[in-house]
């Protein structure tokens, strides 16, 4: 076998962000930059050589190419086994449950998760730990500083390998071994759900639509949801993981899956519609006519979650992300468990699970999990919500309600400005830290602001710092959290988020941007978004 060390030189714009690295397909083309951020990986980490790695993705373009050379720069770096999905795909929670069972030293996983795809679209790869988690700060920081330095990276002469059967071959001391992609993802559902309920509740005429958006989740739908559970051939829309997710955008959201949106809000709707996002870490809930936010299925979740057995007697706590409206919170007071505050991205979740502080945790992008994987998982959230439904017997909307009426209603909205220049960006955000002090007391639309800061947080279990992660606005009825985005390819993210509270039952069923007009009016006062950023409205509005 003919181990090969090439020269490279750095790239300056390797630096991790809050998934991995994230940049535009025709970056990762450039001359070794995919090849130098592999082989940085593997020099921030000791103790791999024999061990087992795992390598999967989310089927978009330029994945298959990407996969090719890491397995031959993984080879080169003395890997002992590799676990690759077969035609290289995995979706994200798959692959974390793989790392876990398999005992892999960790894995590489590629996916912008939900950015645009295809050849001018997005590419992502990132770095999971042996616990199946995103790669901690610690280590996302060392590959940085790799980045940085490399000079050279390690390769083998090879031909491609063929991912198509599944299978072992043997090149040189390491063990190539393609898996089937779903059925071990599939296996463990069944441990954590009760299927026979689930599966009885479609034998009764209950009907589900589920868009897969041309994306990872395809497969493990059609397997879990038509194959397993019974429910009507069909029940999967655009089931095909495509290159360019056929043109579609894979967020799972009111604005990108739009077209799903109006299926559901027809007369003639199913039941209960859901869809996940490229990769198949988040997930959207919808009923007849009615949109799920993703701080209520959070809140409903914890609500039903003693009574899924496999939970029961493990409810430690619940962790959600500064961002995500605390809807949840109510319920865990009532409770007496602790709730814990993180930064937006997965990595914060990790400790406090890995430490039985949290049993579940979420994200104000529909990203949810539980200890069952230290991944989000979409599907695991839609089964979930389809157990709920089996136990009670109720529908979407009533099981919203149903929260509503115990705890008040958190009206929540999250809008996004994308592909902002970075300038003007920087400069918004630098002006609002500087008046932040300054805003204290005064009213605004009728609400007076009681409290502003910048967040920062300290990991209970690890005491790693995260510093700078947002900037909160406290009114005395509602709030303002805004904060840039580490999961964009290019340019400047602006993400603000909303939230008020009421429990005057007369208006739960307002529109939550309407109710939340007055808050959104500021935001644009306080910080005069319109004129720093040119644009008038955001670009995505959940």
């Amino acid at each position: 076998m003919d181990i090969q060390s090439i020269k490279t030189t750095p790239y300056t714009d390797q630096t991790c962000g809050t998934s991995g690295l994230r940049k535009k397909i025709s970056v990762v083309k450039q001359e070794n930059y995919l090849e130098n951020f592999v082989q940085a990986i593997f020099n921030s980490l000791e103790g791999f050589e024999g061990k087992t790695l795992v390598i999967g993705g989310d089927g978009r373009y330029f994945n298959n190419t990407a996969i090719q050379k890491i397995i031959k720069i993984a080879i080169a770096n003395q890997f002992g086994r590799l676990i690759i999905g077969q035609n290289g795909i995995l979706s994200t929670p798959a692959a974390s449950h793989l790392i876990v069972k398999r005992g892999a030293f960790g894995g590489i996983i590629l996916s912008a998760s939900h950015n645009p795809g295809g050849p001018n679209g997005d590419f992502g790869i990132k770095f999971d730990t042996a616990d199946g988690a995103p790669a901690p700060q610690s280590i996302s920081d060392k590959i940085t500083e790799q980045t940085k330095i490399i000079d050279h990276y390690w390769t083998v002469n090879i031909n491609d390998i063929k991912l198509s059967e599944i299978g072992e071959q043997v090149i040189g001391s390491t063990v190539i071994e393609v898996v089937d992609s779903v059925r071990d993802y599939a296996s463990y559902m069944q441990e954590i759900f009760d299927f026979e309920a689930i599966s009885n509740l479609f034998k009764n005429g209950f009907k589900m639509s589920y868009d897969a958006l041309n994306a990872v989740t395809g497969p493990y739908a059609s397997y879990i949801f038509e194959t397993l559970l019974g429910a009507e051939e069909g029940t999967v829309l655009n089931k095909t993981p495509l290159p360019d997710f056929g043109g579609l955008h894979p967020e799972p959201n009111l604005t990108y899956a739009k077209h799903f949106v109006d299926k559901m809000y027809q007369d003639d709707a199913p039941d209960f519609g859901a869809a996940s996002d490229g990769d198949g870490d988040r997930y959207m809930i919808l009923g007849k006519k009615f949109f799920v936010a993703p701080s209520d299925s959070l809140a409903i979740i914890a609500e039903y979650m003693e009574q899924i057995p496999f939970y029961k007697g493990k409810f430690y706590g619940v962790a959600r992300s500064m961002p995500t409206a605390p809807a949840v919170d109510k319920v865990m007071c009532k409770r007496n468990l602790p709730i814990y505050a993180t930064p937006t991205g997965w990595k914060f979740f990790s400790s406090l699970l890995n430490a039985n502080k949290i049993s579940l945790c979420g994200e104000e992008s529909f990203g949810t999990g539980s200890f069952h994987l230290c991944e989000k998982d979409g599907i695991w959230a839609i089964l979930f919500w389809l157990n709920i439904i089996a136990i009670t017997g109720k529908s979407v909307e009533e099981l919203n309600f149903d929260l509503w009426h115990q705890y008040g209603r958190v009206f929540t909205s999250t809008q996004s400005y994308e592909g902002l220049e970075v300038e003007p960006t920087n400069q918004m955000m630098n002006a609002l830290k500087e008046k932040l002090n300054s805003l204290v007391g005064q009213t605004f639309f009728g609400h007076k602001i009681i409290e502003t800061g910048i967040f920062n947080y300290i990991d209970p279990i690890t005491g790693d710092t995260a510093n700078n992660q947002g900037y909160i606005i406290q009114f005395e009825d509602g709030r303002i959290f805004s904060r840039l985005s580490g999961t964009g390819s290019s340019g400047a993210t602006l993400r603000m988020y909303y939230y008020a509270e009421t429990n005057e039952q007369d208006k739960f069923s307002m529109d939550a941007v309407e109710a939340l007009s007055d808050f959104i009016m500021a935001a644009n006062e306080i910080m005069g978004i319109k004129d720093y950023t040119g644009k008038d409205a955001p670009n995505v509005v959940t």
